[in-house]
Formats: structure tokens, sequence, C-alpha cells
């Protein structure tokens, strides 16, 4: 009926406009569903990954899709030099043993130093690094660093302190395209991550705050300076590393 009140028409011309309306209502909907399905994928792969080791990573997939190459072989952690382990750990987090996925004081310490007017630092921890290259995207983000913290703790939770380092030496980009302790040592060295030596493992621990801009095999003056630095830690970390024993 087409009268005064200016009911809706009920025949072809109706259902031609409700189409549109409908097609758009089916692709919100497809839309929410893919979002969701996003936003829990974490959820349900983290506990996957304390007995399978993850194929890719997110990193490793937005940087694939920018054309750089992907380098990596996943090997154990015991195959990897305690050279190694204990410079990272030494360099990226060394409460690492301590923590619950993030460490509260130093997250507290950077907020204050901020307020003061000094830079904000990231304040991630191992376990917050990992989350983020296995599930969310580079850079530097506000959105990204709230969504780290959840997952981060569920992950602590999750994996025992051992697998979380394991999957991090394995997943983590230590130049263009090359991910993982067994590929870098490779790349830089030539030789297996079980052979590397402690100031090799320093210099790798000293490459991870900017793989893109230092090298390990040829270190600058600071890289070498921070490499030094983080081989004496890693010989003195004895007390630092007694979770990864479990």
């Amino acid at each position: 009926m087409n009268g005064e009140g200016g009911t809706t028409p009920q025949g072809p011309e109706g259902a031609e406009r409700r189409q549109p309306s409908r097609r758009r209502g089916n692709w919100l909907k497809k839309l929410a569903f893919a979002l969701l399905f996003l936003a829990l994928m974490p959820l349900l792969l983290i506990p996957i990954y304390s007995a399978v080791n993850p194929p890719v990573s997110a990193l490793m997939v937005v940087k694939r899709l920018g054309g750089a190459p992907i380098e990596k072989q996943w090997v154990p952690l015991e195959e990897i030099s305690p050279h190694l382990v204990n410079a990272v750990l030494m360099a990226e987090d060394a409460k690492f043993c301590r923590h619950i996925g993030i460490d509260f004081g130093e997250l507290r310490a950077a907020i204050e130093e901020a307020r003061k007017g000094g830079e904000l630092r990231g304040a991630s921890t191992i376990t917050m690094q990992l989350v983020k290259n296995l599930f969310l995207w580079p850079g530097r983000s506000y959105i990204r660093k709230a969504l780290e913290f959840p997952l981060a703790l569920y992950a602590d939770a999750i994996l025992s302190k051992r697998r979380i380092l394991e999957i991090y030496l394995n997943v983590v980009e230590w130049d263009r395209g090359v991910y993982g302790a067994q590929a870098a040592a490779r790349h830089y060295f030539g030789k297996p991550a079980a052979a590397l030596s402690r100031a090799e493992g320093g210099r790798l621990a000293a490459t991870l705050p900017a793989p893109d801009l230092r090298d390990a095999a040829r270190p600058g003056p600071v890289t070498a300076g921070l490499a030094r630095l983080f081989a004496r830690r890693a010989a003195a970390a004895g007390p630092h590393v007694g979770c990864l024993k479990e």
C-alpha cells in the first residue's frame, strides 16, 4: 500500500531496496566473527604451543608480505649455547625467572620516568616480546602494548619459563629475515647455535634491540661494548637462570 502513511513498498522495488541493507548486515557479521576469531586465536594457540612448535610468527608473516625472506630452523633449548641463553636473559630481562610475565617494578619505573619528562621506555619482558612476535604487529603502539599485558600474563600462567624462552629464542629476529638462534649462529658465525662462544653469545644478544641496524659479525663500537657487557653478565647469571632447570 502506497498511501499517505508512507508504508514501505512491498513489491519488487521494496525488495531491491532491502538487498543492500541485508548485504551490509551479513558483511558486518562476518567481520565481527573474524575479529572475534583473531582475538581468541592466541588464547587457543598458547596452550597448544606448550607441546607444538609455532610454525611461524605474526612478525614473520608481516615481514614476508613486505618482501623479506624467512630463514629459520628450530632447535630445542638444550641445543643453544648457554652463553647465548644467559646473555639474552641478562640483556633483555634479568628478572625473567622472578616475574609473572610483566615486570611491574620496571613498568612503574618507566611510567615515573616518563612523567618526569624522560623518554617512555618499553619495559618489555621476554614474555611480552614473545606474545608480540607471535600474535601482534611491530612498531610502537599503545593499543598493541595494552594487548601485550594480558597475553603475557596468560602465557606465563600456561607455559613454563623454559618453554617461553625456548620459543622466544627460536622466533626472535636477529637480522632481516633471520629468525631464531640456529639461523642467526649460522648466518653470522657459520656454526650451530650449540657451538657459540661467550663473546659470540654477547654479540648476538647486543643486536636484539635493533637487528636491522646492528651486525653481530662486525659490530660497531656501541654494539661491541654492549656485547662485552652482556658476556660478563652472562658469566655471572647463575642466580638468575634457576627457572630454566625445570
